[in-house]
């Protein structure tokens, strides 16, 4: 089968992410705004791609205060960087289900390579005959290799903002 275009459904799709707060805690959080394509050969999925584009600026993890001081330019800077992107380079299929998507994320003007740990949920045909499939996915990444280095000291040791984010995604998407 030739690769087709799927377009992600927002309503049941996700980028969420977490980090450690003052050494003993996680906060949690997601981007409201983003959206994705793929271009996926279902019968192979070794041939697909994806993209993402991320609306920085919808960041939301049920703090207004954190949220405002997180779009500055202690952190994403979405003054100059409004966007997040991510292109996939591969889809590694490593048994099963699960692939490894490597591709090319962006963030505050800086490229690195990153590696989503995969697995492909299923294809279905929703009640109106839509073609959709699900995936999920997940990654850590050191947020100090893209510039995000702002940080206080503890008295008792550590800091304020662990460098390790988790990164959640689940992903609905319909055939276009």
């Amino acid at each position: 089968m030739a690769t087709q275009t799927y377009t992600v459904d927002p309503s049941h799709s996700d980028i969420g992410f977490s980090v450690r707060h003052l050494v003993v805690s996680r906060v949690r959080g997601h981007f409201a705004q983003w959206t994705a394509q793929l271009e996926l050969d279902t019968d192979d999925l070794s041939k697909s791609s994806v993209s993402v584009e991320v609306d920085v600026a919808s960041i939301d993890t049920k703090s207004a205060d954190r949220d405002t001081h997180l779009r500055s330019a202690d952190f994403f800077d979405v003054e100059n960087h409004p966007k997040a992107t991510f292109r996939s380079t591969r889809f590694e299929p490593v048994g099963g289900s699960n692939y490894r998507i490597h591709g090319d994320l962006t963030l505050r003007g800086v490229t690195r390579p990153v590696v989503l740990d995969t697995e492909f949920n299923g294809q279905s045909t929703s009640p109106w005959g839509q073609q959709v499939v699900g995936f999920s996915a997940s990654t850590e990444l050191n947020r100090n290799d893209f510039g995000l280095n702002w940080n206080k000291a503890l008295e008792t040791g550590g800091v304020l903002v662990g460098e390790n984010i988790k990164i959640d995604i689940e992903l609905e998407a319909s055939k276009a």
